[in-house]
């Protein structure tokens, strides 16, 4: 199977991605307007496409220098087991617009052995990070 990957936002297709991210445990119920609004404020969103299909999507937040937060990685089903998403996850880390970056974060519940392939480790003292959790909004609010 040939895989492309492109930067390009203009090729995303959002019946795709909203496919994919609403089946997930992650994002269930997430609508098209918070996908387009998140990638519309992302540093980096990268499609994966066999022929004009896409069967792959992940995008990063960042500041392009010292950080980046990679999340909403997510292959089609009947795509997976095939190496799209650790292709797709170094062609992101390794794209040019990421060079200086030297902080890479992400979070996962069920996929250690996939980024662990591609250079994440769990980090050395989670004792030192910290987030806050709110309650997530009313969808309706994304709306654009």
């Amino acid at each position: 199977m040939e895989v492309e990957f492109s930067t390009d936002r203009r090729r995303l297709r959002m019946k795709e991605i909203h496919a994919m991210l609403s089946a997930t445990y992650w994002s269930t119920g997430i609508t098209k307007e918070e996908i387009r609004a998140g990638n519309r404020n992302s540093a980096l969103v990268v499609g994966a496409y066999t022929g004009n299909r896409q069967v792959g999507f992940c995008r990063v937040i960042s500041d392009k220098v010292r950080f980046a937060y990679l999340l909403d990685v997510i292959v089609a089903e009947d795509c997976r087991r095939k190496g799209i998403g650790k292709a797709m996850v170094r062609y992101t880390i390794n794209h040019p617009e990421m060079k200086h970056v030297y902080q890479w974060l992400l979070k996962t519940g069920d996929a250690h052995a996939v980024y662990e392939k591609c250079g994440f480790l769990p980090c050395d003292d989670p004792s030192k990070w910290m987030g806050i959790m709110k309650v997530r909004p009313d969808r309706h609010v994304f709306k654009e």
